[in-house]
Protein backbone atom coordinates (compact mmCIF):
# COMPACT_ATOMS: atom_id res chain seq x y z
CA UNK A 1 0.00 0.00 0.00
CA UNK A 2 2.75 2.44 0.52
CA UNK A 3 3.75 2.05 -2.88
CA UNK A 4 0.47 2.84 -3.78
CA UNK A 5 0.21 6.06 -1.91
CA UNK A 6 3.86 7.61 -1.93
CA UNK A 7 5.03 6.70 1.05
CA UNK A 8 7.06 3.62 1.03
CA UNK A 9 10.43 3.59 2.72
CA UNK A 10 13.10 1.09 3.58
CA UNK A 11 11.65 -1.37 5.95
CA UNK A 12 7.98 -1.34 3.62
CA UNK A 13 10.53 -2.79 1.04
CA UNK A 14 12.14 -5.40 3.28
CA UNK A 15 9.18 -6.40 4.46
CA UNK A 16 7.57 -6.51 1.17
CA UNK A 17 10.65 -8.46 0.32
CA UNK A 18 10.88 -10.83 3.05
CA UNK A 19 7.13 -12.05 2.30
CA UNK A 20 7.64 -12.54 -1.44
CA UNK A 21 10.45 -14.43 -0.30
CA UNK A 22 8.92 -16.58 1.77
CA UNK A 23 5.41 -17.34 -0.53
CA UNK A 24 7.85 -18.26 -3.28
CA UNK A 25 9.55 -20.58 -1.48
CA UNK A 26 6.65 -21.91 -0.23
CA UNK A 27 4.53 -22.30 -3.37
CA UNK A 28 7.88 -23.46 -5.59
CA UNK A 29 8.04 -26.33 -2.50
CA UNK A 30 4.49 -27.50 -3.30
CA UNK A 31 4.22 -26.88 -7.31
CA UNK A 32 5.33 -30.15 -8.81
CA UNK A 33 4.10 -33.32 -6.49
CA UNK A 34 5.17 -35.81 -7.95
CA UNK A 35 9.48 -35.04 -8.95
CA UNK A 36 12.21 -35.87 -6.42
CA UNK A 37 12.90 -38.76 -4.06
CA UNK A 38 10.55 -40.81 -2.65
CA UNK A 39 10.75 -38.74 1.05
CA UNK A 40 10.24 -35.16 -1.55
CA UNK A 41 7.12 -36.56 -2.61
CA UNK A 42 5.60 -37.77 0.33
CA UNK A 43 6.46 -34.31 1.83
CA UNK A 44 4.84 -32.07 -1.12
CA UNK A 45 1.72 -34.65 -1.33
CA UNK A 46 1.02 -33.96 2.60
CA UNK A 47 1.86 -30.11 2.42
CA UNK A 48 -0.97 -30.30 -0.90
CA UNK A 49 -3.52 -32.27 1.45
CA UNK A 50 -2.97 -30.15 4.38
CA UNK A 51 -2.33 -26.54 3.06
CA UNK A 52 -3.24 -24.59 6.78
CA UNK A 53 -0.73 -26.36 8.32
CA UNK A 54 2.20 -26.57 5.98
CA UNK A 55 1.11 -22.45 5.81
CA UNK A 56 2.38 -22.17 8.89
CA UNK A 57 5.90 -22.38 8.06
CA UNK A 58 6.11 -19.34 5.97
CA UNK A 59 4.29 -17.61 7.83
CA UNK A 60 6.82 -18.51 11.26
CA UNK A 61 10.02 -17.39 8.93
CA UNK A 62 8.09 -14.27 7.88
CA UNK A 63 7.45 -12.96 11.17
CA UNK A 64 10.80 -14.24 12.70
CA UNK A 65 12.47 -12.74 9.78
CA UNK A 66 10.37 -9.89 9.54
CA UNK A 67 10.95 -8.58 13.51
CA UNK A 68 14.92 -7.58 13.57
CA UNK A 69 13.70 -5.56 10.14
CA UNK A 70 10.95 -3.47 12.36
CA UNK A 71 12.81 -3.12 15.28
CA UNK A 72 16.27 -1.90 14.09
CA UNK A 73 14.92 0.46 11.30
CA UNK A 74 11.55 1.16 12.04
CA UNK A 75 12.00 2.30 15.65
CA UNK A 76 8.46 1.61 16.39
CA UNK A 77 9.81 -0.43 19.86
CA UNK A 78 9.45 -4.23 21.11
CA UNK A 79 5.67 -4.27 20.92
CA UNK A 80 5.35 -2.27 17.99
CA UNK A 81 7.57 -4.40 15.58
CA UNK A 82 6.14 -7.44 17.23
CA UNK A 83 2.58 -6.57 16.17
CA UNK A 84 3.91 -5.30 12.65
CA UNK A 85 5.89 -8.59 12.32
CA UNK A 86 2.73 -10.43 12.83
CA UNK A 87 0.51 -8.88 10.86
CA UNK A 88 3.14 -9.46 8.46
CA UNK A 89 3.53 -13.67 8.92
CA UNK A 90 -0.57 -13.66 9.04
CA UNK A 91 -1.20 -12.21 5.57
CA UNK A 92 1.41 -14.83 4.35
CA UNK A 93 -0.11 -17.35 5.95
CA UNK A 94 -3.52 -16.51 4.34
CA UNK A 95 -1.92 -15.87 1.40
CA UNK A 96 -0.04 -19.20 1.27
CA UNK A 97 -3.03 -20.95 2.57
CA UNK A 98 -5.22 -20.26 -0.31
CA UNK A 99 -2.66 -20.52 -2.73
CA UNK A 100 -1.55 -23.99 -1.83
CA UNK A 101 -5.52 -24.92 -0.94
CA UNK A 102 -6.16 -23.75 -4.64
CA UNK A 103 -3.07 -26.47 -5.88
CA UNK A 104 -4.55 -29.32 -4.19
CA UNK A 105 -5.99 -30.79 -6.77
CA UNK A 106 -2.38 -32.02 -8.02
CA UNK A 107 -2.08 -33.84 -4.73
CA UNK A 108 -5.12 -35.83 -5.71
CA UNK A 109 -3.44 -36.12 -9.80
CA UNK A 110 -0.64 -37.16 -7.93
CA UNK A 111 -1.43 -40.42 -6.78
Amino acid sequence: MGALTGSGDLVWALGLGISLFTLIAAIGAVSKPNEGDRVTRQARLWSLQHPWKFALLPAGITAVLDYPVQLVLDGEGVFGSAVDALWHGALVYLIASILTLTMRGRARSAR
